[in-house]
């Protein structure tokens, strides 16, 4: 089926239309205006709104929790350090595992709201029967989060989208969304950009790469999918019975042969990737890959939307036909959109390196850590890069990653961070967007308590404050 495209979408500039001038309903100001309600934008409002400020939050979808509800973007990963587990054992896992991770290194918002989440029945606690992963149910998660969010005081607004700045570039004063009413707009003293992609800082102006040295390929998309009338235990006898077949969450390379030579199956990576959810007879399906595509090109959204779908039709087949305990399995629900790993990451006072990770740096504006491997799904095909942090290591990540170079007024939190294509790939993880999310609605209720802009609250303070709403930082020295 084709997908539109504009005739002189592969080269240059394409031709534009002039439009007439609009006016934009003014909605309100705010102290701190938070766009995107996926972990960071939570953890932003929620840090913002501890922290004693006047919290507005707008979201695309007509719902909370990002990626993770959005996309099925599922289960949350480790935030744990790693206690040496060996080089072929992954750090997530279905089964049980005999190399359980150290201490978390998150706590704080997201330590708050797994709480919410775990009490409600929407999540497992991580442990080593889960891989010290949380696997969650993405309707509850969407509740307990609005619950959440509301309890704090911050004041909400669904399915307006980005579009534009009020004020000059590299000093943005508002921000305009696109709604069923019209352009609406929200001013505010500090605006966090939590969209993933950098929307508002780049239409602030802010300088951002894309993709990986060389090249500029970003990691793939993958449409996740929920998958019903799974047995378990007839899984489980398979992968006894097959070890060789099945590591951690992935594998069985010997069934996608087989289907491959009966022409039943093209799978767009090296091999099969799922993980439990709370639900007995139900497995997330992580094994959809759409490469040479943009997650802010709407034409290669479209393209990457219709071939999930066409793959997702594939690996549904494939398990039904072929993998012991999907006999009787259906496809529950797919994700509202596409799962996008990778677009821009906003070009900050500092950038993160592949070296900070792997080498467990600290800063001393450390405001976040992190212990999520270096994880690259290939951006031009089959294979995935896997690299883990010393064992019971963690990074640290500077305030200074926050603040996009030349605009005020503005920060980012997220994957839209600071930090080349290798360091993104271990930051991008929820635990983590949530902890910088934190830290920049702290640092944003500071600068408006002090009447100044967020590059000029000093970084003790903002950790300071993250200490007293919980978070796990490195004592200080």
């Amino acid at each position: 089926m084709p997908v539109l495209r504009p005739s002189h979408h592969a080269g240059a500039n394409p031709p534009t239309i002039p439009l007439p001038p609009r006016r934009a309903i003014l909605a309100g100001t705010a102290d701190v205006l938070v766009i995107g309600g996926g972990p960071a934008g939570m953890g932003a409002a929620l840090g913002a709104a501890w922290a004693g400020a006047d919290v507005v939050m707008v979201e695309r979808h007509g719902f909370l929790g990002g990626n993770a509800t959005a996309a099925l973007v599922m289960p949350l990963m480790s935030f744990h350090t790693q206690r040496g587990a060996p080089a072929d054992v992954d750090n997530t896992r279905l089964m049980p595992s005999d190399h359980g991770p150290g201490e978390p290194i998150v706590a704080g918002a997201l330590a708050s709201f797994l709480e919410r989440l775990i009490g409600a029945g929407g999540a497992i606690p991580p442990s080593g029967d889960t891989g010290y992963t949380v696997p969650f149910d993405p309707e509850t998660y969407k509740v307990v989060a609005q619950e959440v969010v509301e309890e704090a005081g911050v004041r909400l607004l669904y399915h307006a989208f980005a579009s534009g700045i009020l004020g000059e570039p590299g000093r943005p004063e508002g921000v305009v969304f696109e709604t069923k009413s019209g352009p609406v707009a929200v001013r505010a003293g500090t605006i966090i950009d939590c969209t993933g992609d950098g929307d508002v800082a780049a239409l602030a102006g802010a300088r951002f790469d894309v993709g990986r040295d060389g090249d500029g390929r970003v990691q793939p998309m993958t449409l996740m999918f929920r998958v019903g009338g799974f047995d378990r235990q007839a899984f489980a006898d398979y992968v006894r019975a097959h070890p060789d077949q099945w590591r951690g969450v992935h594998g069985l390379w010997d069934l996608i042969a087989k289907a491959t030579a009966d022409g039943e199956l093209d799978l767009p990576r090296e091999d099969i990737l799922f993980f439990a959810t709370p639900h007995e007879g139900e497995i997330a399906v992580n094994s959809t890959r759409v490469t040479g595509v943009l997650g802010t090109d709407v034409f290669d959204l479209t393209e990457a939307e219709r071939l999930g779908k066409v793959q997702m039709g594939r690996i549904a087949r494939f398990l039904r036909g072929y993998v012991p305990g999907f006999g009787k399995s259906y496809v529950i629900q797919s994700g509202v959109t596409v799962g996008v790993r990778e677009t821009r990451r906003i070009v900050g006072d500092y950038r993160m390196t592949a070296d900070d990770v792997l080498e467990a740096r600290k800063f001393d504006d450390g405001i976040a850590r992190g212990s999520y491997p270096i994880d690259i799904h290939n951006p031009a095909g089959r294979g995935t890069v896997l690299k883990r942090l010393p064992p019971g290591e963690y990074y640290e990540i500077p305030l200074r990653c926050l603040l996009p170079q030349g605009v005020d007024r503005l920060m980012v939190a997220g994957r839209c961070i600071s930090g080349s294509h290798e360091a993104h790939s271990s930051y991008r993880v929820t635990p983590t967007a949530m902890a910088t999310g934190q830290a920049a609605g702290i640092c944003a209720a500071l600068a408006a308590q002090q009447g100044g802009a967020a590059r000029q609250v000093p970084a003790i303070e903002v950790q300071r404050e993250l200490r007293r709403q919980g978070a796990s930082l490195r004592d200080p020295a």
